[in-house]
């Protein structure tokens, strides 16, 4: 395996950075997760202007352009010839003190991996997922805005450890205001009387690459998409409910704090989007 580093591609033995790098020492970065099919990368142009907005927030000065990083990333792909897989394209701060004054950094590191990934088993995009409730929260937007897609995921992987003790793969979140928010690592949709409904952007969501693309396909289908505040009860109470992620793509949830949500299975609706947005990696839609 190849990965980019700063300009060159080396083997992963040598990919390594400073353990004085602000991303190491307080997950001061920034990254995303992209996928390839058929050995094209998908939504490349939405990802990189997202790594790059993200970078601006935090003040974090990329020291490639825009269409730099994305000839790396295909550079990277092309060089582990990767047909089908996941990208993790990560930036972080680079080398400083061990304070925090990020005026003490310097040379930021661009980081690229061309790897297979395989988020849940096939068995459960067929039969769905179960969910819980983590009592983790997501992060105050006045804290950390959500739009931020930095290397600090703790609370995510706090919540998620919540799940894995229950025997549950992903757990729900919730915001500051006891609303739902999104999974530890995906965007949440339900579908209640034909309608697909899933949290604003001011639920404390990322805005989701892959969920943009689904409501995209929804409407394209005729369908009536929602965003809006969202509540447990809704959940429970919804004739369908799916999650989307880059890593994930499209999976059913079929069941929220050991309650059956529908029928206790994939619902049409989730099972005809999901074929639709994979239509859309291949290219056919």
């Amino acid at each position: 395996m190849k990965i980019y580093m700063n300009g060159n591609l080396v083997p992963k033995e040598q990919a390594v950075v400073s353990v004085f790098d602000h991303g190491l020492l307080y997950g001061d970065g920034v990254f995303e997760g992209i996928r390839v099919y058929g050995g094209k990368v998908f939504l490349l142009d939405q990802h990189i202007t997202r790594l790059y907005e993200s970078a601006r927030a935090i003040r974090l000065d990329i020291p490639n352009s825009p269409e730099e990083m994305t000839a790396a990333v295909e550079q990277t792909v092309a060089a582990n010839q990767l047909t089908d897989g996941y990208i993790r394209l990560v930036i972080t701060r680079g080398a400083g003190s061990l304070g925090l004054d990020i005026q003490q950094t310097s040379n930021p590191q661009t980081i690229i991996i061309a790897d297979t990934i395989s988020l849940y088993p096939q068995e459960l995009y067929e039969k769905g997922l179960k969910l819980i409730t983590a009592s983790t929260i997501r992060n105050h937007p006045q804290a950390l805005s959500p739009q931020i897609k930095s290397l600090n995921y703790l609370n995510n992987i706090l919540a998620k450890i919540e799940g894995t003790d229950a025997d549950c793969l992903e757990a729900l979140m919730m915001n500051h205001k006891g609303e739902v928010a999104e999974c530890t690592g995906d965007n949440i949709f339900i579908v209640k009387n034909g309608i697909l409904k899933t949290p604003s952007t001011d639920s404390g969501i990322l805005e989701g690459i892959t969920r943009n693309a689904v409501i995209s396909l929804a409407r394209q289908a005729g369908l009536t998409v929602e965003e809006v505040t969202l509540t447990r009860h809704d959940l429970y109470v919804s004739d369908e409910c799916f999650l989307t992620g880059s890593a994930a793509e499209v999976i059913a949830a079929i069941s929220l704090d050991g309650r059956p949500i529908g029928n206790g299975t994939p619902g049409p609706i989730t099972k005809d989007l999901k074929k639709r947005y994979e239509k859309l990696t291949q290219g056919k839609s």
